[in-house]
């Protein structure tokens, strides 16, 4: 069955802001069902019947205890009934479903609602952001899913507001803007309910921001309390619940001003998705972000841990109040952020049941730590080949660093495994208490890092990133040998983790990195998707493939699982974009062949329906318009594409299926037309916004030459290049 979700007048509803001062009943609430699925719920995830967080429960293991579907069945999946959706950017959301109704979001933090069971749509809810505010998300205007609470759905949309819904109908019941309008945050991630709270934090770290978590009156949307992750910059109290432990972390960080440092920046560390309410001891953890530039040198004078940054922090969940942290990537320079999902499990040690935080960062290490004190226990790479460190001090809990990964130090390019992308981003993973393993979903995409060459990667600027490193390493030369030297060296991989052992248990490489999350049954199941369009499910124990269903495009979240009327479903959503496909050029392969198609899809057992077939593509004649301009002119244009419009239109303006490709645009072909976008912003309500508070006519006269030399460079190449990357 096939539902095409259309936007309409008519079911958009009303907004109700309510200025966090009163509670508010939903009709939601009405229904026992609903209001049933309150925190106390929430910490085992119930019966499996529902999947009622992104995360299933509070520990956010994301295992089900259903196995109606399992490793003897599990090759009779078929599909139930799928929804394409409006917006062909990425999506990122796990489907969360409450008696039998499904919540899913979308890129521009838009809601939808449907029947679990049918496909029927119900309403769909569009908190109208301005989507000139999507120049200020690094890596895709997506977002992770709702929360559930007591019939309320909560959002945090792309412009940084934390919304209440009544689920039963969509109704704002109330709002509130945790972020400041005019600056640099946006939030991408789903908010947690811990107790009667719910909390979310952010991102912008990359285009300077300071780091706060905030918690607020689940039912009213009161403040209860904020905590920041870095110090004020002007080493004062803010009157937040961290001003306990500011002076220590204050002593972390560089105390001259410089151009361009944390004073000037807020210094980052923002927490854009991991944040987990341990139940058992009454904390929450905080997975903190990379720092504001990137470059330490820069940023803290090449000075001091930076606390608390790429760092585990856990708090007081009622007060804020800090209790312990651990950084696992002391001073960070490489972007390495802590901002991946954390697991909560127990684990066997000296005859004892410790509880523990598995943790999976962009790094390449895998971290158990202690819930009680925050005590690293071990520290074992999931990867291979990573070259910024050899392993972790079991004494100091401190990496044991290579020299020459310090770029800032060394002022030499450094070659990186991982790269800034990671060697896990923020896909979930998950974690079988049957088996012991932990379900990564890693990958292998190197990079460079070097110090700013050029003055205008050092001076900050109040359009795109601000990271105080060299953008041309960003944009390798794309000639067949190079093209073949990044394929080879990029991929992704499923990788089952013994935390007992330190070492992988099995692995599963793939073609393409950026691939799905993962999801476990008790049905002795792992289900993932990938980025070349398919949807897979393996043996837990032993990671023998068991499905394997084409659907079209990519999948790049985690799939969830649910009971209607004694049938289990499968779900999860496909799509291409996010951080990668963004900013991979022919580095994706393959992968960035496959189309981008926003869809919904459900499987069960004897599932019969069909996706539409896919148009046929036609081969591309390239046409670009007469080269103009110097050399000078190119080289110039190419600087500024890198710092401006790299992020979003790939290197060497390679288009990757999710926004323009600019070789192919017409706007290129008229100076009048570009400068009309570029510089007057006639495009801002698509989200293309005017760059002249950073860019000249003239020197956009010259993103244009560099444009057009890359469409005559395809012209020559594109056939041999996209060859080699397959």
């Amino acid at each position: 069955m096939r539902n095409i979700f259309i936007s309409s007048a008519l079911l958009a509803v009303a907004a109700l802001t309510i200025g966090g001062c009163s509670k508010v009943e939903s009709e939601a609430a009405k229904d026992p069902a609903l209001a049933a699925i309150d925190s106390e719920y929430l910490k085992s995830g119930g019966d499996g019947s529902n999947w009622a967080s992104p995360g299933f429960s509070t520990d956010e293991q994301r295992h089900s205890p259903l196995d109606e579907i399992n490793a003897e069945n599990v090759g009779q999946l078929g599909i139930a009934w799928f929804a394409d959706l409006p917006d062909a950017r990425g999506h990122e959301s796990t489907p969360v479903v409450v008696d039998g109704k499904m919540f899913v979001t979308g890129p521009w933090s838009k809601v939808f609602a449907f029947d679990a069971k049918s496909g029927k749509p119900l309403w769909n809810y569009d908190p109208g952001v301005d989507q000139a505010r999507g120049v200020k998300a690094c890596c895709d205007v997506v977002n992770r899913g709702v929360a559930f609470w007591k019939g309320q759905l909560f959002l945090g949309t792309i412009d940084g507001r934390l919304v209440s819904l009544d689920a039963a109908t969509g109704k704002e019941l109330w709002s509130q803007q945790t972020l400041d309008k005019e600056g640099n945050g946006t939030i991408t991630g789903f908010p947690r309910i811990v107790k009667d709270k719910v909390v979310i934090g952010f991102g912008g770290a990359e285009f300077g921001v300071r780091g706060y978590v905030t918690a607020y009156d689940a039912a009213t949307g009161k403040q209860a309390w904020r905590f920041y992750t870095t110090p004020n910059p002007n080493g004062v109290a803010d009157g937040a619940a961290s001003d306990s432990i500011m002076k220590t972390v204050y002593a972390t960080w560089s105390k001259d001003k410089k151009p361009g440092d944390w004073h000037e920046s807020g210094g980052g560390g923002t927490v854009w998705d991991a944040i987990v309410y341990d139940a058992e001891l009454d904390q929450l953890y905080l997975g903190v972000g990379n720092g504001n530039p990137w470059n330490h040198k820069i940023r803290s004078n090449g000075e001091g841990d930076n606390l608390f940054l790429s760092s585990i922090v856990a708090l007081n969940p009622d007060s804020g109040e800090y209790k312990w942290h651990y950084q696992e990537t002391p001073g960070e320079t490489w972007d390495y952020t802590a901002t991946q999902p954390i697991i909560l499990a127990k684990e066997e040690r000296g005859g004892q049941q410790v509880p523990v935080l598995y943790h999976a960062p962009k790094n390449g290490f895998f971290f158990t730590i202690d819930r009680r004190n925050g005590k690293m226990l071990s520290a074992e790479p999931f990867i291979d080949g990573i070259t910024w460190a050899t392993g972790y001090d079991k004494t100091t809990g401190r990496p044991i660093e290579n020299p020459e990964a310090r770029y800032e130090v060394t002022g030499k390019l450094y070659l990186a495994n991982p790269s800034a992308l990671g060697a896990h981003n923020w896909h979930p993973m998950s974690y079988n208490p049957a088996t012991g393993l932990v379900y990564i979903p890693a990958q292998y995409i190197g990079g460079a890092y070097m110090p700013p060459v050029a003055a205008n990667e050092q001076e900050r600027k109040p359009l795109g990133f601000n990271i105080g490193s060299a953008t041309a390493a960003a944009d390798l030369p794309d000639d067949v040998a190079t093209v073949k030297a990044i394929k080879a060296a990029t991929k992704g991989q499923l990788v089952a983790f013994n935390p007992k052992t330190g070492k992988p248990a099995w692995k599963v490489d793939q073609p393409a990195p950026w691939n799905g999350g993962t999801m476990t049954t008790a049905g002795n199941l792992v289900f993932q998707g990938d980025a070349m369009g398919r949807f897979k499910a393996f043996a837990a124990d032993s990671g023998k493939q068991l499905l394997d269903i084409d659907v079209q495009s990519g999948v790049l979240t985690g799939a969830s699982t649910y009971m209607v009327d004694g049938e289990q479903y499968v779900a999860f959503m496909t799509s291409k974009g996010g951080a990668f496909p963004l900013v991979s050029g022919y580095a994706a392969g393959a992968s960035g062949q496959i189309p981008n198609i926003p869809r919904l899809i459900v499987l069960k057992l004897g599932g019969t329906a069909k996706l539409p077939d896919l148009p046929k593509a036609e081969p591309y004649v390239w046409k670009p318009p007469e080269q103009f301009g110097t050399a000078a002119d190119i080289a110039a244009g190419q600087s500024n594409y890198q710092r401006y419009c790299l992020v979003c239109h790939n290197p060497g303006a390679v288009g990757n299926g999710v926004l323009p490709d600019l070789r192919k645009s017409g706007t290129i072909a008229d100076a009048d037309t570009f400068r009309s976008i570029i510089i007057d912003g006639i495009l801002k309500e698509r989200g293309m916004v005017s760059f002249k508070s950073v860019l000249t006519p003239a020197e956009a006269e010259q993103v244009r030459a560099y444009i057009i030399s890359r469409g005559h460079y395809a012209k020559a190449n594109d056939a041999q290049l996209r060859a080699a990357a397959k």
